[in-house]
């Protein structure tokens, strides 16, 4: 049997590179009450309720905000919780990520 050589003098190397990382993005509305955004980041999102407080202050001033960031399928996950639970208490609020 013929196993592969490398010729003398060469030499191969692997470079591993990590997945990236996305950000779940709330977006402000004037629908869905800042409690319930608050509650989202707590629960889900695992935020103290100082970091909600302030995440949420975020959201309404500039528009959207950083709900976490996450490998891409943690990320996923964290989204389509979030809008099921959004949607099941009749809340518009609109959920994206962003690659970073």
């Amino acid at each position: 049997m013929a196993s592969e050589q490398t010729k003398p003098g060469t030499s191969t190397s692997v470079r591993l590179q990590y997945p990236g990382k996305y950000n779940v993005i709330f977006h402000n509305d004037d629908f869905t009450p800042m409690e319930f955004v608050i509650s989202l980041l707590v629960e889900v999102f695992d935020r103290s309720l100082e970091q909600a407080k302030d995440i949420t202050i975020k959201i309404h001033e500039t528009g959207q905000a950083v709900a976490g960031t996450y490998y891409y399928e943690i990320a996923e996950q964290k989204q389509q919780e979030t809008v099921v639970v959004c949607r099941h208490n009749g809340h518009p609020l609109k959920v994206t990520l962003m690659e970073v």
